[in-house]
């Protein structure tokens, strides 16, 4: 087998972006020991840090450490200290959109996992979620409302008008949906779409490239599902979907729903993908300015983010399963950070949690 080598871009951001970045970068360190890895690990600049630093939120020396890097580790950005600035150049607008329209990030998969020691942390009912679940959000991700044209506010006799465009033409479709069908191919062969075929006419486009692109992979069962049933039945019986296909927009709120159900936004990562091997992994949840600093963060989200990272852009799914089987030993036997702490529990640090990880994956207890 080949040494996984190349350079990863790592942008830590704000709030608590960079502590659970430097925790992280413990397991990382461990996984390139045990596995002999030859990565190259580079920081850049980016949100509010990189505002502060270089008046921008995505400098020009960021996009050319991330074009020269294979991947992109991403941790979070934005805070109350940029919410003044003009929308436009707040971080999140100016950093994280920028990215995936540069890149061509055009998939994001979010994999939300209730484990089943963390069932109390549900908000659900716990017969609504026992043994746990495992569902994957695709997410389209440079189309829909987010970049539609025209995206205005004008001034009108009665005041002003706001104008976003849900835009979709048939490649964007086609090439998520690829996706999608490929990750339920290793899965349990069932992809759901979510739209709003009943209103939208982008939802129709969609149903006819899916459906077409279905008949290519017999083995795959597709159905659908309105975006505002498929909220409700989330909370509901989340179990019952494998894979979720999502425009942007309904990718958006389905995937922070799912994380929410699964216990805390702390525990989910993500993969956004374009053409190629090239992808930038982040943790689904945002900076937390309130507990920034306190060295109590979640740093489980990002680690498992670099598991997608080791699988998809560096062929290294060995390494990818060690992380894994090393994050849910560490909740089976009761590690616990504060987010998913259940009362008279103790919880423990954003490091310590890390250090227990490098620790079991360095003495081979991650590895299957």
């Amino acid at each position: 087998m080949a040494v996984p080598k190349g350079l990863v871009a790592v942008l830590a951001g704000d709030g608590i972006g960079p502590e659970v970045m430097a925790a992280t970068r413990e397991v990382c360190t461990a996984v390139e020991k045990a596995y002999g890895f030859q990565l190259e690990w580079k920081e850049g600049l980016v949100g509010g840090a990189a505002i502060d630093a270089r008046a921008k939120a995505l400098p020009d020396e960021t996009v050319d450490l991330c074009r020269s890097a294979q991947a992109v580790l991403f941790g979070s950005v934005g805070g109350p200290k940029w919410e003044s600035l003009p929308p436009n150049e707040q971080p999140e607008r100016a950093a994280l959109l920028p990215l995936r329209k540069i890149f061509g990030l055009y998939a994001n998969l979010r994999p939300a996992v209730l484990y089943p020691e963390l069932v109390g942390c549900s908000p659900l009912r716990p017969d609504r979620v026992a043994g746990g679940f495992d569902v994957l959000v695709v997410r389209e991700l440079t189309g829909g409302l987010y970049f539609g044209k025209p995206k205005e506010t004008v001034k009108t006799a009665q005041g002003e008008r706001a104008v976003d465009s849900m835009v979709y033409e048939t490649h964007e479709i086609e090439r998520v949906t690829q996706v999608a069908f490929r990750a339920a191919a290793g899965r349990k062969k069932r992809v759901t779409l979510v739209d709003k075929a009943n209103v939208l006419e982008t939802s129709l486009l969609w149903r006819k490239v899916v459906k077409g692109i279905a008949a290519q992979h017999p083995a795959i069962t597709l159905d659908f599902i309105y975006v505002d049933n498929a909220a409700m039945q989330l909370v509901r019986e989340p179990g019952r979907f494998d894979v979720l296909l999502c425009e942007n927009l309904f990718g958006d709120i389905i995937s922070d729903e799912a994380a929410a159900v699964a216990g805390s936004l702390g525990m989910l990562p993500s993969a956004s993908l374009g053409q190629g091997s090239f992808g930038l992994y982040e943790p689904a949840g945002g900076s937390a300015p309130d507990i920034a600093g306190k060295g109590i963060a979640n740093p489980l989200a990002q680690i498992l983010s670099v598991a997608l990272m080791l699988e998809i852009s560096f062929s290294s799914p060995e390494a990818a399963r060690a992380i894994r089987e090393a994050v849910a030993g560490v909740i089976r036997d009761g590690w616990r950070t504060a987010d998913i702490v259940a009362p008279g529990e103790k919880s423990v640090g954003t490091r310590d949690i890390a250090k227990e990880i490098a620790r079991r994956i360095a003495s081979g207890r991650g590895k299957g």
